[in-house]
């Protein structure tokens, strides 16, 4: 549990329920995405099967980070530990799901791998959930993303948290717990994630070393993280702060009561640049699911500008707070019509319009923009 940053509050309720030698058979990991939940959720599967894990000379329990039970999980070929997650279709017996784009958890993927029960084709699963333990007296599941399980996924795992097998602990990580249904949560417990408080957060970009030659790049990356190791990471191995440098100018032209018709364009071109990225990368992913998560990256990018000039707006003397709020609102109706499958570039262009309107446009640019938003 020394790995887990910044979360000393759910390692302490983790490591109280080991003490406690009572573990709830479901948890919900839930909280904003790259803070440390997935990593936890594995140091947690290592104390859960491993029979040698126990208190350490200052209390707390532990388990020996180079003996064979903690190598077998950090492998991945621990027999009694079982890893779920959307990319599992890549390899299934099943040609519908090997051929799908990766863009949910399937229940026929979850019957394959978990419950059990009948798939495409009158084919059956065995309920890998009821085998018996191969090493130990103990089983481990772990749904990553877990709020990609649509509805009758959700449904086809509730019988198994209401008639847990004995010895069997199944841990739903997720950044959306909104998206599980009640009845999964009254069945599990839950475990609060945060983002890093920025000491931890600096120790994480010391040890991973991000940008390390560059400071100035190391600085735009921690504050764009915002406390996210995993968004960090993202931002540095995907070059947001080269999305940040040619966006900039355009968008401090708009501040300025100026005009630019290539901000719209640019935006759409990097989500569309960095979906065809990740989906060359990624065997089977889906590039309309891509292109959604570059556009939640190229808004974050945004909102941490606008998290800057409000900070900015409410120090003494700093300015007017109305022209940030409105493009936060902005923001959000963008995020809005992306989830409702608006055109990608349509919806840059309206943010792009209103991030101008928000500034309140000098009499020269107003024209232009009531004609743009008039369709002319």
């Amino acid at each position: 549990m020394e790995r887990i940053l910044g979360q000393d509050r759910a390692v302490d309720q983790l490591l109280r329920a080991i003490a406690s030698g009572r573990v709830h058979h479901a948890w919900v990991f839930a909280g904003p995405r790259g803070v440390g939940k997935f990593t936890a959720a594995m140091e947690f599967a290592k104390l859960l099967l491993d029979p040698a894990a126990g208190p350490d000379l200052t209390g707390r329990w532990s388990v020996d980070p180079h003996g064979p039970i903690a190598a077998r999980v950090d492998s991945g070929n621990h027999p009694d530990l079982h890893v779920i997650r959307k990319e599992l279709a890549l390899i299934s017996d099943n040609p519908a799901l090997r051929t799908r784009k990766l863009s949910n958890i399937p229940v026929d993927l979850l019957r394959e791998h978990m419950i059990g029960g009948k798939g495409p084709g009158d084919r059956r699963y065995e309920p890998v959930v009821f085998h018996s333990p191969t090493m130990g007296n103990r089983k481990v599941f772990i749904i990553d993303e877990a709020e990609l399980l649509d509805t009758t996924g959700q449904n086809a795992l509730l019988k198994t948290l209401e008639e847990p097998p004995t010895g069997t602990h199944l841990i739903l990580v997720t950044s959306r717990p909104e998206q599980l249904l009640p009845t999964i949560h009254s069945r599990a417990q839950l475990v609060r994630f945060r983002l890093l408080p920025p000491a931890a957060m600096n120790a994480w970009m010391d040890r991973a070393r991000l940008a390390a030659d560059d400071p100035m790049e190391r600085a735009w990356i921690t504050a764009f993280a915002d406390g996210s190791p995993g968004v960090a990471k993202l931002a540095a191995d995907h070059g947001f702060h080269a999305w940040e440098t040619q966006l900039d100018p355009l968008l401090a032209r708009l501040e300025r009561g100026g005009w630019t018709t290539e901000l719209g364009d640019a935006m759409a071109a990097l989500v569309d640049e960095f979906a065809a990225g990740w989906v060359k990368a990624h065997a089977n992913a889906s590039k309309d699911a891509a292109n959604k998560d570059g556009a939640a990256h190229l808004l974050s990018l945004l909102a941490a500008r606008l998290r800057r000039s409000l900070r900015t707006a409410t120090s003494p003397g700093g300015g007017e707070t109305g022209p940030a709020l409105a493009r936060i609102e902005a923001v959000h109706r963008c995020e809005q019509e992306l989830a409702a499958n608006v055109n990608l570039k349509q919806a840059f262009e309206g943010l792009a319009i209103a991030w101008a309107r928000a500034g309140e446009p000098s009499a020269a640019t107003a024209p232009v923009l009531d004609a743009l938003l008039a369709g002319g």
